[in-house]
């Protein structure tokens, strides 16, 4: 008998439910009747490229594995940021991509990532189209950055909120031991979209008012009323919190940085030293005490501070991408659709590739107050269910037990 088997492949950056969705994946090929093996390819499709790959069915027959998968952090296949050209400019790489298929019975090819992950499902469905194939290519989201278009929320994001809003009320309770007027400035990853900084606010509370301030991308940044905003602050209070998003821009679009960013593969800035230029402003303008916090990448691995939501719905997607490639489905990628606040609900479905890959959803505008420096309640009552819950992490000799991750870092 012919076998039917599947690859699955994790691209981009990490966060603490990627590998949940890869569970998923491994949870629906075992439990499915379409398919006989799950391969995984180690770094993104550069493993199909370089034929590294992982028979995860043997490595997670034991379902005990497959929890401790659930909640250990980042990605257990690795990771690429492989931009594949235009298969009418070059299809060498598209050619011995399903080639590979072929060679290893390949009916269904799952890619877990953000927005450059899903440009890649894009670029490979439009090419299994023009060949006529019969393999089912599908994305299954994740990023921290809430960013792809079509689905409510992405896996990763909801976990990545909750740490930095507890980041945020553990910075309050530092800075509030202290009398004297202070400003301390908070900078949190999103180049584009401002959803992670704006969960910032989940840090208030009954006794908590910061951050006083927040700015997002999607407003532009105005020097002069910030300096305005914070003096107006500090006349009430002795310590004066701000989060503020590493892409911020000024309204000419140029970012508000302390350096010149470099650009990745796929042409994207690499930011840094937004904080840092708020500090200097701060420093110039106003004379008070002031230091910068840059939350860089702790978010995105911090399985210690889940959200079981978070967990639970990105299993969940990993497994409804076997579901819809078993019936049928190609060139699309899996949506979660909301279905009421309260009680929380939504429902897992399905948008086509090409309406997503390579398009970016921002925070509306109409979450976010007239003045441009915090967010309104609607806003909060979109986040608030997504931090929801605590996971159940394995500790050995005190520490996190997480699957073990060797064949990430061997030399080739």
């Amino acid at each position: 008998m012919n076998q039917s088997n599947c690859i699955v492949a994790q691209s981009g950056g990490p966060t603490v439910a990627i590998n949940a969705s890869l569970a998923g994946v491994i949870a629906g090929v075992k439990s499915s009747e379409k398919y006989d093996i799950c391969y995984g390819a180690v770094n993104g499709i550069l493993g199909i490229l370089n034929e590294n790959y992982l028979n995860l069915s043997d490595i997670f027959a034991d379902d005990a594995n497959l929890e401790k998968l659930k909640t250990t952090p980042a990605m257990y296949l690795g990771s690429c940021r492989h931009k594949l050209p235009d298969y009418k400019d070059d299809d060498s790489p598209y050619v011995y991509i399903f080639h590979q298929f072929d060679k290893l019975s390949i009916k269904a090819f799952f890619y877990i990532g953000g927005n450059d992950s899903m440009d890649t499902v894009l670029k490979l469905s439009d090419y299994a189209k023009k060949i006529n194939s019969d393999v089912k290519i599908i994305g299954i989201p994740k990023t921290i950055d809430n960013d792809l278009c079509m689905t409510d929320h992405t896996p990763g994001f909801g976990s990545a909120a909750k740490y930095i809003a507890s980041s945020m009320l553990e910075i309050a309770h530092d800075t509030f031991i202290y009398a004297v007027k202070s400003v301390t400035i908070v900078e949190i990853m999103g180049r584009d979209a401002g959803w992670l900084t704006a969960a910032s606010a989940l840090a208030r509370n009954e006794y908590n008012t910061a951050p006083q301030f927040i700015y997002l991308p999607e407003v532009n940044f105005d020097k002069d009323k910030f300096v305005a905003d914070i003096k107006e602050a500090l006349a009430h209070t002795n310590n004066v919190i701000v989060a503020v998003s590493e892409g911020i821009h000024d309204a000419d679009g140029s970012y508000i940085t302390s350096s010149k960013a470099a650009c990745d593969q796929f042409g994207h800035q690499q930011l840094s030293g937004a904080g840092k230029a708020l500090e200097f402003i701060v420093k110039e303008n106003i004379g008070v005490k002031v230091r910068s916090v840059e939350v860089n990448v702790l978010q995105r691995c911090a399985s210690h501070l889940a959200s079981l939501t978070d967990i639970e719905e990105s299993f969940a997607q990993g497994k409804k991408g076997v579901t819809i490639a078993a019936e049928g489905v190609t060139a699309s990628m899996v949506c979660l659709k909301r279905i009421s606040n309260k009680p929380y609900q939504v429902e897992y479905t399905y948008s086509a590739i090409k309406d997503i890959a390579n398009e970016a959803k921002s925070v509306p505008r109409e979450w976010i107050n007239d003045a441009g420096n915090d967010v309104k309640p609607e806003l909060i009552e979109y986040l608030k269910p997504l931090i929801q819950g605590e996971t159940a992490v394995a500790y050995k000799n005190g520490l996190p037990d997480y699957m073990d991750v060797s064949h990430l870092h061997k030399c080739n």
